[in-house]
């Protein structure tokens, strides 16, 4: 049986991995895919797959490409959800802000730095003619976190997954004044390199296992039910997010990174390229 350490963030986009997990498919292919929840996101499953500590992320592509660009030896395998995420632009409910117009030159809450929640607070500030350095952030880890942040008044906005963050504008703990969608495919499957030079055909089979449950995930009966259930999510918010997010069965097209990559560029979010052979493995 050979262990395999796999992160990501507990979010809906992750089910199909815990129900290939739980219906024993790995087990049966000899893979024993130990799943961890990361709930810091992006900037802290980098540093695993640095550490050693993961071997497996899936991981948010604007992310892991400016980490692998920093020298994280690590390559991208596949995509994983080609549509955009779509981000929230909240505030606490009770502020004085009501407009994405209203926030420029005000503090972002941020779970680490090199996180999607910094990343996109940049893409965000871009799309709206904000100078990026004049960007100023508070770091909070996790979404708790915020809520602590944006409610005591130590940050004035948070920019997380829409449809998760969507249980706290329900509760009245945050309102949403914007959405920000990425300019790219939402995530991506990245493997650390020494474990992929050691083990091509364990990750040639967890994708293949992984893409016969996303290929199908819509058609599981019941599903929009079963993740209400366990996000916590109003079935009708599960039902606009299964329409909108389109699951990925390929890698990363070197057209494709390039685009990425100079938007990234562009964006000041890095300051220098990588080639696509350094960022990408075609299996």
């Amino acid at each position: 049986m050979k262990t395999v350490k796999i992160v990501g963030v507990p979010e809906h986009f992750n089910l199909p991995w815990h129900l290939c997990i739980e219906n024993g498919e790995f087990e049966a292919e000899n893979i024993d895919l130990q799943w961890k929840n990361i709930p810091e996101g992006t900037g802290k499953m980098c540093q695993m797959l640095r550490d050693g500590e993961a071997d497996i992320a899936v991981i948010l592509t604007e992310g892991i490409v400016k980490d692998i660009v920093a020298g994280n030896p690590s390559k991208i395998v596949q995509i994983y959800v080609q549509s955009p995420l779509i981000w929230g632009i909240h505030v606490a409910a009770g502020s004085n802000f009501h407009t994405v117009a209203d926030l420029k030159d005000k503090k972002v809450a941020i779970s680490r730095i090199g996180s999607g929640s910094q990343l996109m607070a940049y893409v965000n500030a871009h799309e709206n003619g904000w100078k990026t350095d004049d960007l100023q952030f508070e770091i909070i880890n996790t979404i708790d976190g915020a809520v602590e942040a944006l409610t005591k008044g130590t940050a004035d906005y948070f920019m997380w997954e829409r449809f998760m963050t969507k249980p706290l504008v329900d509760q009245g703990i945050f309102r949403r004044v914007g959405d920000c969608p990425t300019p790219w495919p939402s995530f991506v499957i990245t493997v650390r390199d020494e474990f992929l030079k050691k083990n091509p055909k364990i990750v040639e089979k967890i994708l293949e296992i992984i893409n016969k449950t996303t290929r199908d995930f819509t058609q599981i009966p019941n599903i929009d039910k079963t993740l209400s259930e366990l996000f916590n999510q109003k079935i009708e918010d599960i039902q606009e997010w299964l329409k909108l997010t389109q699951w990925s069965q390929k890698n990363l097209s070197e057209k494709a990174f390039i685009k990425i990559q100079n938007q990234l560029f562009d964006l000041g979010i890095i300051d220098k390229k990588s080639t696509f052979v350094e960022t990408v493995k075609a299996l």
